[in-house]
């Protein structure tokens, strides 16, 4: 079968940080530490899949978080409509990953089944675990189920030929990250199992975790899943937009090529 296109695309950043905001562990927490925000595209011919939905102008303005550009307007430069996207990949449900669910009306979604059971179980009587989340996005998923365009994993799953998840969790219990062949070999789309490249290669975890373990046997996976090392793409870093040649946009990033040499 043919390989699949994969384009990186930025909807958002969020500069004002600092390196203790990205690492548990780290001698120089104060220093400043950019993130940028990520959707995904999947591309093999007329088959589209889209991984995770960044969020919009409302969820933007409640959490005092701006975007650059609603995730419709985003995508709008690879030709594709939100109405188009029938199958959509959600690898957790925290805001910045499922906010714009509502904007992908005809989706059917693949989710881990462990997610749904952590976003809407005794877990988010904690304000620090539900912190991450909105009730909207969840309710949205919730409709999605109960209107037949919710599809469960539980653990590895495939979702089309050359397109697999697998369940790693660490950061939330049913976070997924994506396999998927391209003419550079398998490519692994970590979402937040690594936030950034450091977080793996240096072994240093992410913050907002809720199972440390799982985060740190999650970097192994990701090693192990990929054809080489180079072919994990971080959920946040911007340094993938350094590595990587630009797409058919300045916000859009192609990966399925390799990286840049």
């Amino acid at each position: 079968m043919t390989d699949w296109e994969v384009h990186a695309v930025k909807y958002a950043d969020r500069n004002a940080r600092a390196r203790g905001d990205s690492f548990i562990f780290d001698d120089n927490h104060d220093a400043p530490h950019a993130m940028d925000y990520f959707m995904w595209v999947l591309r093999r011919g007329e088959e589209v899949i889209l991984v995770d939905t960044g969020y919009d102008d409302e969820e933007a303005a409640n959490r005092d978080r701006p975007i650059r550009m609603n995730p419709h307007a985003a995508l709008a430069p690879l030709g594709l409509r939100a109405e188009d996207i029938t199958t959509l990949i959600v690898t957790h449900l925290h805001y910045d990953h499922a906010g714009g669910l509502h904007l992908f009306p005809n989706a059917t979604l693949h989710m881990q089944a462990a997610e749904m059971a952590f976003a809407t179980g005794p877990c988010m009587c904690h304000d620090v675990l539900r912190m991450p989340f909105t009730a909207e996005h969840v309710c949205e998923a919730v409709k999605r189920l109960y209107s037949g365009k919710l599809i469960f994993h539980d653990g590895d799953g495939q979702v089309a030929d050359g397109v697999t998840v697998h369940c790693i969790g660490g950061h939330s219990r049913g976070l997924q990250c994506v396999r998927v062949r391209t003419s550079a070999g398998w490519l692994v789309l970590a979402s937040d199992a690594a936030h950034y490249y450091e977080n793996f290669e240096a072994r240093k975890p992410f913050p907002i975790v809720v199972d440390l373990q799982n985060m740190m046997d999650g970097y192994d996976t990701l090693y192990r899943l990929a054809s080489a090392p180079e072919l994990i793409i971080p959920g946040h870093d911007p340094l993938v937009r350094q590595h990587f040649p630009q797409g058919i946009a300045e916000h859009i990033t192609r990966l399925d090529q390799g990286r840049k040499t």
